[in-house]
This record gives C-alpha cells, sequence and structure tokens, in this order.
C-alpha cells in the first residue's frame, strides 16, 4: 500500500463494524491526498534549493533497497547547463525480464522497474514502484525539454482512475481507450496524454503538463518494454523488523547534481507504517544537533515528538526514519534496527558510487 492507502484503511478497520469494501474509498481518497501533498510542495519552489532553509530540526536477510515519494517535477526541470557528472540512471536488474516479456510481473516488486528508456534521447528525472496498485512509473525528459511522465500497470482501471501528476481531478481526469491517440486536459487545454497497451494485459499512459504532441510521441519511443531495472539510489537496507517488507519505492533526481530526494516506505500488517528518507541538498549547511541516541554504534537523534528517528553523520544529507503513524505501527526499536543496517554510498553527488 502506500503511505496514504496504509492510513485510510487503518482508520476503516478500526470504525467499521463489518466488512466493508474499502477499494473505492481508498482511490478516492488518495487522489485527494496527493493533490494536497502537490500543494504544499509547490509552495517550496525548487524544493531541493530550499532545503537549507526550510532545514531540519538537527540534522534480516538478502538487502533491501528502494525509496518513495517525490518533488513536485514541474518545479525541478533540471537546468539548462550540463552537469559535470553523469545524470544518474537506476541499474540494470540482471535476469530479470522486461515487462514486454512478462508484463505479469509489473508492480509485483517494489524494487524491480520492468521498464527503462533510451538514455541516448532521454533523461532519468525519477522513477518509482508502488506494489498495492501494481504501478511502476518513471520520469524523464527529452534533450533537456518538459518532463513526461509515463505510469504502466496491469490493471486499466488503475491508470484510468490516477490523477495525472496531482493535477486537480475536475481538470485532470481523462477517460482513456488506450487507443494511443493524443489527448489534452485541464482547463488551458496545454496538458497532453496519450494512452495504449505495451503488451497483452499491460496497460501504459504518458502525460505532461505542458508541451507539444511531437515531444510526447518522441517520449513514448524512447520507452524501452524489454529491459528491467533496479528501482534503488544511494541507499541500501540490510535489516528490517520482523514481519515488515518493502511496500514502496522511488528516487526523484530531478534536481541533481545539486540534490535529490529518495524515500522507502516499509509496510507490516495489520497497520504498521515507516517511511525512511534520504534527503540530500549541496546547500545543507553541517548539523549541529547533538546525539541523543545511539544506533548501531552511530550517533543518532530522536525527535522531539517521538516519532522520527535521525542517523547523524551524513554530509549535506539527511536520513529519517518517520514511524509515528498510527500509534500501534512501528516503534522506536524498529527504526533503529533499520537505521543500524543501512548503508549510504560514499559520494552522494556521484552516481558511480551507488551501486
Amino acid at each position: 500500500m502506500t503511505d496514504l492507502d496504509q492510513r485510510i484503511a487503518s482508520a476503516l478497520r478500526e470504525r467499521a463494524e463489518g466488512e466493508i469494501d474499502t477499494h473505492r474509498l481508498l482511490r478516492a481518497a488518495q487522489a485527494r491526498g496527493r493533490r494536497r501533498k502537490l500543494r504544499r510542495r509547490a509552495a517550496t519552489g525548487t524544493a531541493l534549493a530550499l532545503v537549507g532553509v526550510l532545514g531540519f530540526v538537527g540534522a534480516t536477510g538478502t538487502d533491501v533497497a528502494g525509496l518513495s515519494g517525490r518533488l513536485p517535477w514541474a518545479a525541478a526541470t533540471p537546468a539548462a547547463a550540463t552537469p559535470a557528472v553523469a545524470a544518474p540512471v537506476p541499474p540494470r536488474a540482471d535476469g530479470v525480464s522486461g515487462a514486454a516479456q512478462r508484463p505479469d510481473l509489473v508492480g509485483t516488486d517494489p524494487q524491480v522497474l520492468h521498464l527503462g528508456v533510451d538514455t541516448s534521447q532521454a533523461r532519468y528525472l525519477g522513477w518509482a514502484v508502488y506494489r498495492s496498485n501494481q504501478l511502476e512509473s518513471i520520469r524523464f525528459n527529452i534533450g533537456g525539454g518538459q518532463p513526461v511522465l509515463v505510469e504502466v500497470s496491469r490493471s486499466a482501471q488503475m491508470i484510468n482512475e490516477l490523477l495525472i501528476d496531482g493535477v486537480p481531478l475536475q481538470e485532470a481526469v481523462v477517460r482513456l481507450t488506450f487507443d494511443g491517440a493524443v489527448r489534452q486536459f485541464g482547463r488551458t487545454g496545454h496538458g497532453l496524454v496519450t494512452a495504449w497497451q505495451p503488451a497483452p494485459g499491460l496497460y501504459a499512459r504518458a502525460s505532461m503538463l505542458v508541451g507539444d504532441r511531437s515531444v510526447l510521441v518522441k517520449a513514448v519511443d524512447a520507452i524501452r518494454w524489454d529491459e528491467a531495472r533496479r528501482c534503488v539510489a544511494p541507499l541500501r537496507l540490510s535489516t528490517l523488523p520482523e514481519g515488515a517488507a518493502v511496500s514502496a519505492c522511488s528516487v526523484d533526481v530531478a534536481a541533481f547534481p545539486g540534490g535529490l530526494r529518495a524515500e522507502l516506505t516499509l509496510y507490516r500488517e495489520p497497520s504498521a507504517t515507516m517511511w525512511v528518507k534520504l534527503l540530500y541538498g549541496v546547500q545543507i549547511g553541517e548539523s549541529t544537533t547533538e546525539s541523543n541516541r545511539v544506533v548501531g554504534g552511530r550517533p543518532g537523534y530522536l525527535y522531539p515528538d517521538g516519532t522520527k528517528l535521525e542517523l547523524l553523520g551524513f554530509p549535506k544529507a539527511h536520513l529519517t526514519a518517520d514511524f509515528g503513524w498510527p500509534e500501534k505501527g512501528f516503534t522506536e526499536a524498529d527504526a533503529t534496527t533499520v537505521l543500524a543496517g543501512v548503508q549510504v554510498a560514499k559520494d552522494l553527488g556521484d552516481p558511480e558510487t551507488w551501486d
């Protein structure tokens, strides 16, 4: 489940006297939540550039990797100047089939993307997998132009009911017939969207808030359905609390090399949710927070409300585990377990050190 899905489901379970159909309620509420979230984030402008101003209070088994949540891409379009380092690319998942060969795998593993883009034409801005929605997405641009968001699912209904990248419901809902036609949306008609079936049993949508049809068509042509990539960033988790699993993963590198945001969602039945977040920005100052916890032998900081734990000591970055919702969910001990086993790349500004 996504974090909002899980919160709503939990509330319904606690208050319902019998079995109820939560599916439609969850999707409608999720859409409203994304809309509110987008408005809050938009207020920050170019989000990562303001991280230093907004600030923070202070700063077992197989490897688990993955991250969830993104910054507003309309405000985080990369600068025209060519960065000194190569743009991040999700690494290939060796031995895993792409969506064209195995459409049934799409959205089943929050650590794997079953599609990619031709990097000779496109630059990755972000990628995500949401297991509860059977949804995978990639965000990219062609030649430094407007961002394009591609979403793919095994459910046509899921694709049709999603907002188009957070645009208000009354403006963005477009019933799609998956025929490949390019349609306009929004009050101004500047938004463009197209939907099609890249493989039997698979449904895809590509959209952009502004732009022209030729750019959208070129972006669709740049998608590669015959490859699989790992949904990872410069963060890996080697330990999870008992009974917990990764439920969602996303990475936002639109502002790279100036910064990046990554978030990993952990879920444990019936409703426990934890968000492991990594925020890196070149303008983030050195943390002056004094440690009040020990996390795997390293200094940590428990925030005053007792629901968020930070592992200190990462230059220009904050790594936190937010475990405070709902009340009967994960604990500080669980957050300590996760952060104690975390592995962070040697140089967050150099993708070559990430994998």
